[in-house]
C-alpha cells in the first residue's frame, strides 16, 4: 500500500507498530477466551490490554498523530477466520461509548452494548477522534483486510446512498498489513471488508482515542 496520511487521506498505516513476539504472546492471550469474547468491546477491562495501549501511544510516529492529553476510552476485538467469517458493509464508525445517558438535541442513536452507553455524536466530535487497529496477525488480500474511502472522512455523516455515491466516484484501498503494524484511520472515514478467501486468521484490536473532554453533557466510560 502506498503512503496515506492521516491528515491528507484519513488514515495511515505505521509499520511496526510493536514486535511480532509481543503480538505473539496476545495471541496466545486471545486463543485463551476466558474472559474475551469475540467482537467484545470491552478489552481495556484487560490489564494486559491497557498496558498495550500505552505502550502503542508510546510508539513515535503514533504520538505524533494522537494528542498527548488525549485519552483511550475503548478497545474492541475483530476476527476473521474460517470458522468466524464476514463482511462488512460500507459504513462510518459513528456511536462511542460513553458513561450514562444524557439528554441533549445533538445527541441520536442511543443503545446499550455489553452493559455500556453508546451514542451517536455530533460529526464536529467524530471528527477529531482516531481510531488504531493493531494487527495481531497478517492481513493479506485474501483475509479479508479493511477497504477504505481515502478522504471521504472529511464528508462528514453520510447517507447509505451518499456514501455509494462517493465510493464510486473516489475508489476503494486495501489496507494490507503485517503483524505488529497499526493502522490509524479517522471513524469518518467510509470502510468495509469483505469475507476472508483464505484458510487463515486475521485478529485485530481497534482501539479509540479521544480528548478527556467531550462535547454535549457527554464523558467517556470509567476507566
Amino acid at each position: 500500500m502506498r503512503h496515506y496520511s492521516l491528515a491528507a487521506s484519513g488514515f495511515e498505516l505505521v509499520t511496526g507498530a510493536i514486535a511480532r513476539a509481543r503480538c505473539a504472546e496476545i495471541a496466545h492471550l486471545l486463543d485463551e477466551r476466558d474472559s474475551i469474547s469475540l467482537g467484545s468491546r470491552r478489552l481495556l477491562d484487560q490489564p494486559w490490554c491497557r498496558e498495550l495501549a500505552v505502550d502503542l501511544r508510546r510508539h513515535p510516529r503514533i504520538a505524533a498523530l494522537i494528542p498527548e492529553a488525549w485519552v483511550v476510552a475503548q478497545c474492541t476485538l475483530f476476527e476473521k477466520s474460517r470458522a468466524t467469517n464476514w463482511l462488512v458493509p460500507l459504513h462510518q464508525d459513528l456511536s462511542i461509548p460513553v458513561r450514562e445517558r444524557v439528554e441533549h438535541p445533538e445527541l441520536s442513536g442511543w443503545s446499550i452494548k455489553e452493559e455500556g452507553h453508546f451514542v451517536q455524536p455530533p460529526a464536529e466530535l467524530l471528527a477529531m477522534l482516531v481510531a488504531v487497529r493493531l494487527h495481531i496477525d497478517p492481513c493479506d488480500q485474501q483475509d479479508g483486510p479493511l477497504r477504505v474511502v481515502p478522504d471521504s472522512h472529511r464528508a462528514g455523516k453520510l447517507s447509505p446512498e451518499a456514501s455509494a455515491e462517493l465510493r464510486n466516484r473516489s475508489g476503494e484501498t486495501s489496507c494490507i498489513a503485517e503483524a505488529g503494524d497499526a493502522l490509524l484511520l479517522r471513524p469518518l472515514l467510509l470502510h468495509a471488508s469483505s469475507k476472508a478467501t483464505g484458510s487463515s486468521q486475521r485478529r485485530v484490536l481497534h482501539f479509540l482515542w479521544g480528548p478527556p473532554a467531550l462535547t454535549c453533557g457527554l464523558s467517556w466510560p470509567a476507566s
